[in-house]
């Protein structure tokens, strides 16, 4: 600031009084980008009409209990305004602490929408950790890390990522771009063979009739990659990228058996098996996919400890919406198991998709959980007690 700046001050003190001089100092700051000074000046200001110390001494949960609401709503505002300005200028590093500080992402989420890393190299590290690992824009920030580092690192970073939030956004991506890549690939092999490149998009269709793309050291795209990226497509629901992660199962099941990958059950034969989920979702094959994995689980036999062949088949008959087939193989296999080791729907939350509010009330008095049993007699609209203790 320079010495005008400060018989500027003084000047509108004299003339206009306090609120004047709050007002220079907002406006000063602002044409002066000094954007921490113009939030303390927010807040100063906001101290001054609640009669507070203007020289801040107190957290906000000493100051008396009158002010702490206005005081909090003037630091929200300050923060939103100064934060805004931030944007505005293109600074999303210091603009996030504002909104972070109240607890709004959307302003940020948007900035990073059109955050272009090519012309910011130097921040563009501290934006994906925002963006992804801070959950304020998990799709922004994984196409981020897939363009700037590659689909090995893109795997690794969505198996670390703690949130459901944006999950599908990133296997979205995943699929979609090696697929791509998958696809380029095959385009230029048949190309250098066939003096063409073929005329479709569909890598079912480019690998039909042409055995020869399936040598003995042929595979085209990483392994681990694909192996990896199937296994994430079972949680996808947009129909397009469900063909298309169908289309990288199928291809690898072609695979020479060197590249073949081995999975935990139900899902021994990887891209079999992966690709047999995959076509339920789709709604093909129905009957033939469900006997399928009806089948992995009778194959263990009641012995086997491992439940994870029927919760898989009961979390791929809840997604198709057929509750009353995955409740029984739930009361069948998964009773008494705890809820929060279950992978699909428990069997008071199938009870309630599937409607049976006596089999709620039953399951509920069996486990002791009031609450559920409860549920049952509030939404039944009269006590239905099926058994005494």
């Amino acid at each position: 600031m320079s010495s005008k700046d400060f018989q500027a001050f003084q000047e509108k003190l004299k003339s206009g009084g306090p609120d004047a001089g709050f007002e220079f100092l907002v406006e000063t700051f602002r044409q002066h980008r000094n954007y921490q000074s113009l939030f303390e000046a927010r807040l100063m200001q906001r101290r001054h009409k609640l009669g507070l110390p203007l020289i801040e001494i107190s957290s906000l949960l000493e100051l008396p209990k009158k002010s702490q609401r206005k005081y909090e709503d003037a630091f929200v505002e300050a923060a939103r305004e100064v934060g805004g300005l931030l944007l505005n200028d293109g600074d999303i590093l210091r603009a996030w602490p504002y909104f972070r500080a109240i607890g709004e992402t959307q302003a940020v989420a948007a900035a990073i929408d059109n955050f272009e890393p090519e012309k910011d190299q130097d921040h563009s590290e501290r934006i994906i950790e925002i963006a992804f690992l801070e959950r304020v824009n998990p799709r922004k920030g994984f196409e981020l890390i897939l363009n700037r580092y590659g689909i090995c690192r893109a795997i690794t970073s969505f198996g670390q990522y703690p949130s459901r939030q944006g999950r599908e956004d990133c296997i979205r991506l995943l699929v979609s771009s090696l697929h791509n890549d998958l696809l380029k690939t095959l385009k230029q092999v048949i190309t250098n063979k066939e003096g063409e490149p073929p005329k479709t998009n569909s890598i079912n269709t480019i690998t039909e009739g042409r055995n020869w793309l399936f040598g003995k050291d042929q595979y085209y795209i990483d392994a681990s990659h694909l192996a990896s990226i199937v296994r994430f497509s079972i949680d996808l629901s947009d129909v397009q990228t469900l063909k298309l992660a169908l289309e990288l199962a199928d291809f690898g099941k072609n695979l020479p058996s060197m590249f073949q990958s081995k999975g935990d059950p139900p899902f021994d034969n990887l891209y079999e098996d992966y690709g047999a989920y995959l076509r339920a979702l789709l709604g093909k094959d129905l009957d033939r996919v469900l006997l399928h994995f009806r089948r992995k689980i009778d194959i263990q036999g009641e012995e086997k400890t491992d439940h994870q062949p029927a919760q898989v088949l009961v979390g791929l008959l809840a997604k198709l919406e057929r509750y009353d087939e995955a409740l029984a193989i739930s009361l069948q296999k998964l009773r008494g198991i705890d809820p929060g080791e279950l992978s699909c729907p428990s069997i008071v939350q199938l009870c309630q998709l599937a409607g049976e509010l006596d089999q709620l009330a039953e399951v509920a008095h069996d486990e002791d959980d009031l609450l559920s049993f409860a549920a049952a007699q509030f939404q039944a609209g009269k006590p239905q007690i099926k058994r005494c203790p």
